[in-house]
């Protein structure tokens, strides 16, 4: 701050001759005593020179931006009205002996404006083509038919780079180009947009080609395969690149470190489906008029092949979902796709490294269908089909995948997979996982399957955030652009993860070798402990966990068998439980239809509608309508009919009941208090009996049960459904419907709430007199706090840090002894399955670190070999463009062989993996 001043006048100093002020003669030459009036903004240093030795010498800088001093401050003017002509296929400076007619009017797009230039073609008898002369001087021609505008090779290099750091747009691109030229609009330059938007896209389509060694096959650009010009991850499984010979006759229990890959799901390779809504195109343009020019070369499937399979194929119906995503699918129908030739896009990842696989992008026509899905992911299969174990991740797997074999038997022949060389496991990842059903969570984990490590499933979502921003510029592009400017972009995605895995890797693994080290210390001490209590029971959950791992087919030991508390069940066991009396000639019943079990649960009932009724009249507003009143007017009539013959029936059972409510003053039916033998104990400390009292401490505690069941389902469907509203859906139609949906939700939530509160209370006042004391270990006290999703913490909570709710702790009861051995055996064999699984993930994920370093490394070699390989492929050929080529490849297989280096380098301090054992 104290040299602000200083600063300042400095950059002041500089608008006029500065340190040339009192210069009288030009030094630009030999013996030149002109007047210096002109000054280089792109050279370095400020020294002035006359007209001619400026020309002079910027004959290799023909670009420049040049400023004169008009006597009382510098004016911009350009080379091109100072006398510079370009004389094209000629060294800089030399003469041509029949050069073409002027062109006064061609136009060059550099890094720092837009400048008109004056040139002259070659056409001496040996002259090469226009366009071949442009390039010559490493200026790309807007076109092939007399080209009158030209970008410099560094401008399109440059927003190459830009484009895929920033998500700058060509448009804004092309605007900074013209401020740069002229920022007061009193003279912009020539409008060149289309021009540069031609050449940009044919740019990045031969950056493609070259980089991926296209131009040194024989057959030409002509010859290239779908999928061939993509970036591989040089981590994953790569048959024939970074395997050992005889990969295939690894044992099975061990293939898991040796074909590790990811696909948007997971392939050994590792594998994800993944889509997002974000990268809609409008209805503009067509193929015909903007085709794209990669061809499937890359990441996008061919577009004609694709939508011929969607036409001959037809509209297929979409399985309603069975899982607590069921609404969020209905809800993705309602995507809005008026004015929209596509609605977002799908794409098929390494869900291990994040890495887009050749064919595996497409199109949306209408939300999230299986059939678009399909396609992708059998279209990328064709590119591992020497993988054998494919572990496949999809945020709906578990729907997706139920019938994917027989949709895959409507597909063309091209489509289809060897099932039988294969083996498929289908995953949920880890974040949208707790948003399923309970079968979902322990059949679909990442964390039980064995072989996947740590992976989690969700790193193609943590993609989007890379690629998402580029949407403003391409939902505006026609279909040809946009396929091209996305591929372009997946394609410098992938390559930085290849520049990076040096550095990720090993902070991978260094992280993962003290997390493995405590899991299997946590799990051997708490198998120890077990093994000396129940050595019998611990072989047995070895011997299930072991079978289900080799077969998935078997009894899933992650999942609880013991079976919760209901309010019908418990109904059902009192029922039988007053047959058996009655068969032994006791009958406790005081009324001809109405048992005393039936009194209490259907009074519980009626406190439920109750509480219903009160909502209702809550949401009824300030002016309802008569139909509305009408309907509620009913339903309280019904309700308070059904209030005043149960009360009858009351008075036989509890005739105590009678003092108490003769001081009610209700009006309204849900304001009528019940006196349950809880609320009758609580209040005025009546005698109740105590069978009345036990028949209502069971239904009260199955209430409970049934309310955490029910507020822990809704609180699934909650987190699902606000996901996917924050994440798929634009627009106000469908954010309105989706707002109505959790609405409702919130509602369900908050009256499970409500009603497991109302069953604690009475089983709290209940519990004195029965002596009942160890209940709240399997019902605590819900307070607002824990009502959350399993994946929320309490407010500030970080994930580093955050607790899980007792809600989704809390475990079940059996309809037998609540305290018997069923059930502690049952939570012990789940924890004990769950802590081995930790130990063995982490354990795994280790060797597969180590693993993916030998791959990498190993495919780095293979990819430095294979350039070489290509430096020699084409034959006649001039010979600089031969030179041209073998440099080249030259140059990649250097390349690879220190990046093959630099990870060696980074990794000869990972610390050794000691051996363990894991029961």
């Amino acid at each position: 701050m104290e040299e602000r001043d200083h600063f300042l006048l400095e950059l002041l100093r500089l608008e006029g001759r500065g340190d040339f002020l009192l210069q009288e003669t030009c030094r630009g030459s030999v013996g030149c005593m002109d007047t210096p009036e002109f000054r280089c903004e792109d050279c370095l240093g400020t020294e002035l020179y006359c007209k001619a030795c400026t020309v002079g010498r910027h004959v290799e800088n023909p670009t420049h931006r040049i400023e004169y001093w008009n006597g009382q401050h510098f004016k911009d003017t350009n080379l091109r009205d100072l006398g510079l002509r370009l004389q094209l296929g000629h060294p800089p400076g030399e003469r041509c002996s029949n050069p073409s007619s002027i062109h006064n009017d061609f136009v060059v797009l550099d890094i720092n404006g837009v400048h008109d230039v004056t040139l002259c073609f070659c056409e001496c008898q040996t002259a090469q083509s226009r366009t071949t002369q442009l390039l010559h001087m490493r200026w790309f021609p807007a076109t092939t038919l007399e080209p009158k505008t030209a970008a410099t090779f560094r401008l399109l290099h440059n927003f190459h780079i830009l484009s895929f750091e920033s998500k700058a747009s060509t448009f804004e691109y092309w605007q900074t180009l013209a401020r740069l030229t002229n920022n007061t609009g009193l003279d912009p330059p020539k409008d060149r947009y289309s021009a540069l938007l031609r050449m940009v896209k044919e740019w990045r389509n031969l950056t493609l080609l070259k980089r991926s060694g296209r131009g040194h096959d024989p057959g030409g650009v002509d010859a290239t395969q779908h999928g061939a010009c993509v970036v591989l991850c040089p981590a994953c499984p790569q048959p024939g690149k970074n395997l050992p010979d005889g990969w295939e006759d690894t044992p099975s229990e061990d293939r898991y470190v040796v074909c590790w890959s990811v696909l948007y799901g997971n392939i050994p390779c590792f594998s994800q489906l993944t889509l997002t809504f974000r990268l809609a195109r409008k209805n503009v343009s067509s193929d015909k008029a903007d085709p794209g020019l990669n061809k499937g070369w890359a990441y996008f499937v061919e577009e004609d092949t694709f939508k011929k399979f969607l036409r001959d194929t037809g509209k297929q119906p979409q399985e309603k979902s069975s899982c607590a995503s069921h609404n969020a699918v209905n809800l993705a129908e309602t995507k809005h796709s008026r004015g929209l030739a596509a609605t977002g896009a799908g794409t098929v990842d390494c869900s291990r490294h994040n890495m887009k696989r050749p064919c595996g992008v497409g199109d949306l026509q209408k939300g999230e269908r299986y059939i678009n899905m399909d396609y992708l992911f059998f279209s990328t299969l064709q590119h591992s089909k020497d993988v054998v174990t494919l572990n496949v991740s999809y945020d709906i797997a578990c729907q997706w995948s139920k019938n994917i074999w027989d949709r895959m038997a409507t597909y063309p022949c091209q489509m289809h997979v060897e099932r039988g060389t294969k083996e498929f496991v289908f995953l949920v990842p880890k974040f949208h996982l707790p948003a399923h059903v309970a079968f979902c969570q322990v059949t679909y984990s990442h964390n039980l399957i064995k072989g996947v490590g740590r992976t989690d499933g969700e790193a193609p979502e943590r993609g989007w955030a890379n690629i998402n921003p580029v949407a403003t510029s391409t939902r505006e592009m026609g279909p040809g652009s946009r396929r091209d400017t996305l591929d372009d972009h997946f394609g410098d995605f992938n390559w930085k993860k290849v520049t990076n895995f040096h550095i990720i890797l090993f902070r991978k693994l260094v992280a993962a070798i003290p997390q493995r080290d405590q899991h299997l210390t946590d799990f051997n001490d708490f198998n120890d402990t077990l093994v000396a209590e129940r050595p019998e029971e611990v072989a047995q959950w070895k011997v299930a966990i072991e079978g289900w791992e080799a077969d998935r087919s078997q009894t899933n030991p992650f999942e609880v068998t013991t079976t919760t508390m209901s309010l019908a069940a418990v109904r059902l066991r009192l029922s039988q439980k007053e047959a058996e009396d009655l068969e032994h000639g006791l009958n406790y019943s005081l009324h001809m239809e109405v048992s005393p079990s039936v009194l209490i649960s259907t009074g519980i009932e009626i406190e439920d509608q109750q509480r219903r009724l009160e909502r209702e009249y809550a949401a009824l507003g300030a002016h309802p309508t008569d139909l509305q009143r009408t309907k509620l007017q009913e339903r309280s009539n019904t309700l308070q009919r059904k209030i005043e013959q149960w009360c009858k029936v009351q008075v036989l059972y509890m005739s105590t009941v009678v003092r108490v409510r003769a001081s009610d003053s209700a009006k309204k039916p849900y304001e009528v208090k019940l006196w349950l033998p809880s609320q009758l104990k609580g209040a005025s400390n009546e005698f109740c009996e105590e069978r009345l009292c036990r028949y209502k401490w069971e239904l009260r505690q199955a209430q409970a049960f049934d309310a955490l069941d029910d507020l822990r389902r809704h609180l699934r469907l909650r987190s699902h459904l606000y996901k996917f509203k924050d994440n798929q859906l634009r627009g106000q139609r469908a954010n309105t419907r989706a707002a109505g949906v959790i609405t409702k939700v919130e509602l369900n939530i908050k009256t499970d709430s409500e009603r497991y509160n109302r069953a604690w209370t009475a089983l709290a006042i209940l519990s004195g007199d029965l002596q009942e004391h160890s209940w709240r270990d399997d019902l605590p006290k819900l307070e607002p706090e824990h009502v959350r999703g399993m994946s929320d913490g309490y407010i500030g909570q970080s994930e580093g840090n955050r607790t899980l709710s007792w809600i989704w702790k809390a475990r079940g009861v059996t309809t037998g002894d609540r305290e018997g051995e069923t059930v502690l055996t049952d939570v012990l064999r789940v924890e004990w399955c769950k802590s081995r699984a930790r130990a063995h993930r982490w354990t795994e994920e280790v060797e597969l670190l180590r693993e993916e370093m030998r791959r990498v490394c190993a495919f780095f070699d293979w990819h430095a070999a294979w350039w070489r390989d290509q430096a020699g492929r084409r034959i006649g050929l001039d010979v600089a463009k031969l030179e041209g080529l073998e440099a080249y490849a030259r140059r990649q297989a250097a390349l690879r062989i220190m990046m093959r280096d630099s990870c060696v380098r980074k990794w000869s301090a990972v610390p050794a993996s000691l051996p363990q054992v894991v029961p």
